[in-house]
């Protein structure tokens, strides 16, 4: 595991299914599930393990769950799903960017910003499930974004109307001792971490954060800044590489970023959530594409 990077006591997020409590953790790598749309679950986490990933995230899609009329069934039961990630030892966040899961026609729709009630409504249905799961697999978080307004109104309408139901779902979630962790996404109505900032000024004061640290390069903001800025906020990680002034998730290496500075500003804070490659157009070269990008991640290690 990476040296000097940190340690916690995990009293606090005691789970059924983790190996590590009331031991020192450290940071740690993992793999997004997204990035394996092509492999069945059970699949998945055993390649992940057997690759030597410590964590998986499990962007919670079809695969898993199931919507009917307004609301989410597990097409996996629970426990399967729970003592499937206990046998391979790996630590986990909850992702809830599954694209057409909610509504086939519109990608990532209704989201938060929803004008209408019921299909806000629908969305915190579907956050609900993830954080049932994250609760039952002891997850660090439940990572979640903005979404794209869907009808022409005011900045400051929808600024209001997103704290809101934010404070329902960091309430709901808290209540299970569950940490939501909210992402910044280029072309969503909170796309950088200026804007970030401004929501943070209604938002519930427990809300953490997930960083991409692809999106702040394509976006020209100051990556290790953001870490130290939000370091006592920062709770997951994407991992991905990118170009400037391009949104397109990359393998390490073929984009601009200058992963040493980002691992240094890692370690500076003592950071000890997982990072978690994001690769979802990568799914057709999956299993190889783990393997690389883990290779990739073990020269930071130490």
């Amino acid at each position: 595991m990476i040296e000097n990077a940190g340690l916690w006591a995990r009293q606090d997020r005691l789970s059924p299914v983790s190996i590590l409590d009331l031991q020192v953790v450290f940071m740690y790598f993992g793999f997004n599930t997204n990035g394996l749309a092509h492999h069945a679950f059970e699949d998945a986490v055993s390649l992940l393990s057997q690759i030597g990933y410590d964590g998986i995230a499990i962007t919670l899609d079809h695969d898993l769950i199931a919507r009917r009329d307004g609301d989410f069934f597990w097409r996996v039961p629970l426990a399967e799903i729970r003592e499937t990630v206990r046998r391979s030892g790996l630590r986990s966040v909850v992702e809830t960017g599954a694209r057409f899961l909610l509504d086939p026609w519109k990608k990532h729709a209704p989201n938060l910003l929803d004008p209408d009630l019921a299909q806000r409504a629908l969305r915190q249905n579907f956050y609900a499930r993830a954080v049932e799961l994250a609760q039952a697999l002891g997850s660090d978080c439940v990572s979640i974004w903005s979404g794209a307004p869907l009808a022409s109104e005011s900045e400051t309408v929808l600024l209001a109307r997103l704290a809101e139901e934010l404070k329902k779902l960091v309430d709901f979630a808290g209540e299970r001792g569950v940490k939501i962790a909210f992402e910044p996404e280029p072309g969503m109505f909170v796309a950088t971490m200026a804007q970030f900032e401004r929501l943070l000024d209604a938002a519930p004061e427990e809300l953490g954060l997930t960083i991409d640290v692809g999106h702040l390069f394509c976006q020209n903001e100051p990556i290790p800044f953001y870490v130290q800025r939000h370091a006592q906020r920062l709770v997951n990680i994407h991992f991905d590489d990118a170009r400037r002034g391009v949104h397109e998730h990359l393998l390490p290496g073929d984009g601009g970023i200058d992963f040493e500075e980002f691992f240094v500003a890692l370690r500076s804070i003592s950071y000890s959530g997982g990072v978690f490659a994001e690769l979802s157009r990568h799914s057709v070269t999956g299993a190889g594409t783990a393997q690389k990008v883990f290779e990739f991640l073990t020269k930071f290690r130490g």
